[in-house]
């Protein structure tokens, strides 16, 4: 099995939401091509771009503004620097100056093409980006966004991956190298994410810290905000609700609860609402993991370096189940983006408690299981219905797995985390495109589109 050469800063990117595979993806497509072309040289000026969407991008790009989203990549901007008002303001048709070398080119949303859902392109969400004479296209890039932000294009050369020091492919062979070694998960994830890197472990550690405090402050904005979420469903944020009506504390688990599920609600509707938040995995499930992480630091008390510990935890999970199956709804459905961000915060709260490694994975593995067979199903081809609740579902899922890891036998869990994944992997493979974030089946045609 090849070895995970995964960054811990390429799963937990920074970006605007909704959609990491329609948002953050996308604009990094464009700003790939707007570099890609910079000392291209072609046979006849090119007069126009056109953008071609395929798959749930076509199907739901709307709802998620992938249209936006690719014209502010073409335009120079990077998901990690692009400021959301004026990706907001591209929605209105404004025609902007695409700018690369020696091209300059009229850009805007209407440059966009919503084509075929069905496509026979490598990966389902697929765009074809152009330089054109006429009806004569000079040149052409084909990207697939492929989840969690991660994009690929035809053609491209594999990256030159540094090695890490401790090779796996999957928990198993993850689990001999804890055991060879006698080191910590975080301490081998760590040592991994230096030398891939090149970063000192300062460094590494203050990524994660930022990454962190982008997370909590999600929360605390979502916390704060009231009002109607942008685009046609008419749905009225929670969180502030949820909050203002739960006092702060343990006395009764109701009371815990309630505040869990107000911190993921809080970061969904950010995400939702098109604000920065942390793909963890991905932008449809950035409410997950940024719960547990709040409710950890500022209802349990748990220290900022074991969560930094969980966090390392939780990356492995991620890098585990992108590597053997999929984070993307357009490819294995929900359980691919809740499913995982809740395995992974599961890792993450028994880690940071302590726990040893084996309850850890247990943990991980009972919340992946509980969303096997999630189908992606958005209403109108918005984050928000059933996405946001989802996420609290996820969340609340997370911590029930870990009470359990914390209290069972060893010798009595049957099923591990690689076995899970492989059942995710082949869940997808079998589930129709309907239910992977085309908003064709499920929910979003059971429910009239306000």
């Amino acid at each position: 099995m090849t070895a995970i050469t995964t960054s811990v800063f390429e799963l937990f990117k920074i970006g605007p939401g909704p959609s990491s595979s329609h948002t953050i993806g996308p604009m990094k497509a464009g700003f790939n091509f707007n570099e890609s072309v910079k000392d291209i040289q072609l046979k006849k000026d090119p007069t126009s771009i056109e953008v071609r969407l395929y798959g749930s991008l076509s199907a739901t790009g709307k709802g998620h503004g992938t249209d936006r989203a690719v014209i502010a990549g073409l335009l120079g901007n990077s998901p990690d620097a692009v400021d959301c008002d004026f990706l907001d303001s591209l929605a209105d048709g404004t025609e902007h100056q695409f700018k690369s070398g020696k091209i300059s080119l009229p850009l805007s949303i209407k440059n966009i093409i919503f084509a075929e859902v069905k496509n026979d392109f490598p990966y389902s969400n697929t765009l074809l980006i152009r330089l054109k004479n006429g009806e004569e296209i000079l040149f052409e890039q084909e990207y697939y966004s492929i989840g969690g932000g991660f994009i690929k294009w035809k053609g491209q050369k594999p990256a030159l991956t540094r090695a890490p020091i401790y090779k796996y492919g999957n928990m198993e062979e993850l689990k001999k190298i804890l055991t060879d070694t006698e080191k910590r998960l975080h301490e081998v994830i760590l040592e991994n994410e230096k030398a891939i890197t090149e970063t000192s472990e300062e460094d590494v550690l203050a990524k994660i810290d930022n990454l962190l405090d982008i997370m909590k402050k999600a929360v605390d904005k979502g916390l704060a905000a009231t009002g109607v979420l942008p685009g046609t469903l008419g749905l009225h944020r929670k969180a502030k609700t949820l909050i203002t009506s739960t006092p702060k504390g343990y006395e009764d688990p109701s009371k815990f609860l309630i505040r869990l599920n107000a911190y993921a609600f809080a970061a969904s509707e950010e995400n939702a609402a098109g604000h920065i938040v942390v793909t963890a995995p991905t932008s449809g499930s950035a409410g997950v993991i940024p719960a547990v992480v709040y409710a950890l630091e500022e209802d349990a008390g748990v220290s900022r370096n074991m969560v930094r510990r969980g966090m390392l935890a939780a990356a492995a999970v991620g890098f585990i189940a992108k590597h053997n199956a999929s984070i993307a709804g357009a490819e294995v459905g929900c359980q691919g983006e809740i499913g995982v961000a809740s395995s992974m915060a599961a890792a993450l709260i028994t880690y940071a408690a302590g726990f040893k490694f084996w309850r850890t994975e247990n943990a991980a593995e009972t919340a992946l299981e509980h969303h096997l067979g999630m189908t992606c199903d958005p209403v109108g081809g918005y984050v928000q219905i059933p996405c946001i609740e989802r996420n609290a579902m996820g969340a609340v899922k997370a911590y029930n797995a870990f009470l359990i890891a914390t209290v069972e036998n060893r010798k009595f869990h049957k099923v591990t985390l690689d076995e899970t994944i492989a059942a995710m992997a082949q869940t997808g493979k079998d589930m129709s495109s309907k239910y992977k974030e085309t908003s064709e089946a499920g929910l979003a045609v059971s429910v009239p589109n306000c």
